[in-house]
């Protein structure tokens, strides 16, 4: 692709007008303003309701229990394979 063919984006330009440079407020307006900040994204909060309450704490505690099986198998395979290769006392022997 040639030069002339490529068009110029309103990104690349350097035509335009520059960017506003807004004056620093003081550290109390700041403040306030991610004061007000912080309460506008609060409000946009939804709580769940008691179902989907219910419904995400089982969907978190089987996911738990799930992970904990999984772990626990893992934990007795590799201890039961190190026993094995370095010549320890089997758990099963114990």
């Amino acid at each position: 692709m040639s030069e002339d063919q490529v068009t110029e984006t309103a990104a690349s330009s350097s035509k335009g007008r520059p960017a506003k440079k807004a004056a620093k407020a003081s550290l109390f307006a700041r403040i306030a303003l991610f004061v007000r900040q912080i309460i506008g994204e609060l409000k946009k909060v939804v709580a769940p309701t008691r179902k989907e309450l219910i419904n995400y704490t089982l969907v978190v505690l089987v996911f738990v229990a799930i992970m904990m099986v999984i772990v626990s198998l893992l934990d007795i395979g590799f201890g039961t394979a190190v026993s094995w290769v370095f010549g320890g006392i089997a758990p099963a022997d114990r």
